[in-house]
C-alpha cells in the first residue's frame, strides 16, 4: 500500500493506474475508520482495479465553536486497517497541501440546496464540503466514488455538483450501517456516554415509526414528522433540531409525498449532534 501526502504524487499514482487500464475508486473519509467507511471500501475493492482513499480533517466543513479540535483521529490504526483491507493508495496530506495558501478564497458554492436542513444548521458547512471534495476529485481524476447515505444530503450535494459541474467521477450512494440497537454508525458516537449511546437508539426508532406510518399508506409530511419529533422528544437525553421529510433529490421539504422521500432528523446528545435518515417505502 502507497502513503502519500503530497497532491502530486497522488495524483501520479492515480494516473499510473489508469495508464494501464486499471479502474479507480475512491472513498472520502475524514478518518477514525468505524465499520461504516469499511462498508464503503470493500465495496470499492470489489467493484475497481485500484482503491484510493482520503484520509483528511477538512477544517472547512467545522463551524465557530464546532468539534474541529476534537475530531477522533487515529491515523496508524486507519492506515493499519486499509492496508489490510488492500486499499493501494492512501492519500492523507496535512491542511497545508490541501490549502497552501491558507483558506481559499475561491471555494465551490453549494446552492439552494446547501442552505436547508444541515445547512441551515451548520451555515458555511455544505461549502466546506464540496469545496474539499472538489478538490480531491481534481488530485484523484476519473473514478467511481463512494459515499455514505447516513450523510443523505451531502450525498446529494455532491451528486449536483458533479451533475453541474461535469466532473468525470461516478457517485455511489451506499447503505446506511447500523449498530445493533439501530444507531447509524458514526465517528461522533465516539463521544457519547453508555447512557447516551442508548438514548440515541431513538433517532432510528423515530424514522422508523415514519417508515412503517408511510408503508400503512400515509402521505400527509406534517403527521410523519410530527410523529418524529413526539419520538425523539420523549427521549430526556435529547435535544431535537429537526425531524423533516424531503424530497429525496432536491432535499425540499414535501407536504405530501408523491415521489420517494427521504425522512431525515438531528438531535444533541449532551454536546454531541448527531443525524439520521431513512428512505421511506412508496406504494
Amino acid at each position: 500500500m502507497e502513503v502519500t501526502r503530497t497532491v502530486a504524487e497522488a495524483r501520479k499514482a492515480c494516473d499510473a493506474a489508469r495508464s494501464a487500464g486499471r479502474s479507480v475508486g475512491f472513498v472520502p473519509t475524514m478518518g477514525a475508520f468505524h465499520e461504516g467507511h469499511l462498508s464503503l471500501i470493500r465495496r470499492s475493492l470489489g467493484e475497481r482495479d485500484t482503491v484510493a482513499v482520503s484520509i483528511f480533517v477538512n477544517p472547512l466543513q467545522f463551524g465557530p465553536g464546532e468539534d474541529l479540535a476534537r475530531y477522533p483521529r487515529d491515523e496508524d490504526r486507519d492506515l493499519a486497517t486499509a492496508e489490510e483491507l488492500g486499499v493501494d493508495l492512501v492519500f492523507a496530506p496535512s491542511v497545508d497541501e490541501m490549502y497552501p495558501g491558507g483558506e481559499p478564497e475561491v471555494t465551490v458554492d453549494p446552492g439552494p440546496l446547501g442552505d436547508r436542513l444541515e445547512g441551515a444548521s451548520r451555515p458555511g458547512h455544505f461549502r466546506g464540503v464540496a469545496t474539499v471534495v472538489a478538490k480531491l476529485f481534481h488530485v484523484i481524476g476519473p473514478s467511481r466514488s463512494y459515499f455514505g447515505e447516513k450523510d443523505a444530503q451531502q450525498l446529494a450535494v455532491i451528486r449536483r455538483m458533479v451533475l453541474d459541474l461535469a466532473y468525470p467521477v461516478e457517485v455511489v450512494g451506499c447503505p446506511i450501517v447500523r449498530e445493533p440497537g439501530g444507531l447509524a454508525m458514526s465517528s461522533r458516537n465516539a463521544y457519547l456516554t453508555p447512557e447516551q449511546r442508548d438514548a440515541a437508539g431513538c433517532l432510528f426508532l423515530a424514522l422508523s415509526e415514519a417508515a412503517q406510518m408511510t408503508r400503512s399508506g400515509e402521505r400527509d409530511g406534517a403527521k410523519l414528522v410530527a410523529a418524529m419529533a413526539r419520538e425523539i422528544g420523549a427521549t430526556s437525553q435529547a435535544r431535537l433540531d429537526y425531524a423533516a421529510v424531503v424530497d429525496e433529490e432536491a432535499f425540499q421539504e414535501v407536504r405530501v409525498i408523491t415521489r420517494p422521500a427521504r425522512a431525515v432528523v438531528a438531535a444533541r446528545f449532551g454536546a454531541t449532534r448527531l443525524i439520521d435518515n431513512l428512505l421511506l417505502p412508496m406504494p
